[in-house]
């Protein structure tokens, strides 16, 4: 098999060498059995069908990170905060609380929305009932 190196010069073609290809052993028929799989089919060999788990496998870890925020940030946080509201739903008279700002009181009125602390002698404040976060005497206090 013979090589032909081809210069275009504008107009004409000059064949500038000329040489013997190597041989190689097998080489055409390499060449030809990969020619008539791509020719013959006119597409590529087909893929294997995909797993179950390849195909579902992304849908598997999204719930299974939903399912691990569920119970270590979403129930945790309810039973807080359900705990917090039956605290605030049971102040009475006299219970001592501190609010979110750092006051510490005594309970002197307690209203539907609100409660009336003394927080010295003669000093009284009138706090929304969410501001209250413990109670320092029995140790409930928000997180």
């Amino acid at each position: 098999m013979n090589l032909l190196f081809i210069q275009n010069d504008g107009a004409e073609a000059v064949v500038v060498e000329a040489a013997e290809a190597p041989v190689v052993e097998n080489a055409v028929e390499v060449a030809e059995t990969v020619t008539e799989e791509v020719v013959d089919e006119g597409v590529l060999p087909e893929q294997p069908e995909p797993t179950f788990m390849q195909q579902y496998g992304m849908w598997f870890l999204i719930l299974g990170m939903i399912v691990i925020m569920y119970f270590f940030m979403w129930r945790p946080e309810s039973k807080r905060r359900k705990q917090m509201q039956q605290f605030r739903d049971g102040l009475k008279k006299g219970d001592k609380i501190i609010t979110a700002g750092g006051i510490y009181g005594v309970i002197k009125e307690v209203h539907e929305t609100s409660l009336l602390i003394e927080v010295d002698s003669n000093v009284t404040l009138r706090i929304d009932k969410n501001m209250v976060v413990g109670d320092p005497s029995q140790g409930v206090m928000q997180k």
